[in-house]
């Protein structure tokens, strides 16, 4: 996982502070190579219930931890209740790994 330590816990705090205390975040896609260089940063963020402004959510999720990480690309996906399932949430789920 091509992550350090502090950006994996400024992703965990800032799905906690937009989502709640019971959203979970996955990373996945190409920052799982270790032997891949660049690339964005692609979270699924779970959540029990569908959130009532999910876009909002998802821009807001993006946009902070994009700024934390000095304007490295991040692509937010939403699995709750409710939310169209695309394939991409199986492969994210599949083969991301629980922050």
């Amino acid at each position: 996982m091509r992550l350090q330590a502090a950006s994996v816990e400024t992703i965990r705090r800032v799905v906690r502070d937009e989502a709640g205390a019971h959203a979970r975040v996955r990373l996945f896609g190409s920052r799982l190579d270790d032997a891949a260089r660049g690339g964005d940063v692609d979270l699924l963020v779970e959540l029990p219930e569908k959130p009532a402004h999910p876009a909002l959510l998802a821009a807001r999720v993006a946009g902070r931890v994009s700024r934390a990480m000095h304007g490295r690309r991040v692509d937010v996906l939403l699995a709750a209740p409710g939310l169209q399932r695309l394939p991409i949430h199986d492969i994210a789920e599949r083969e991301g790994v629980l922050l």
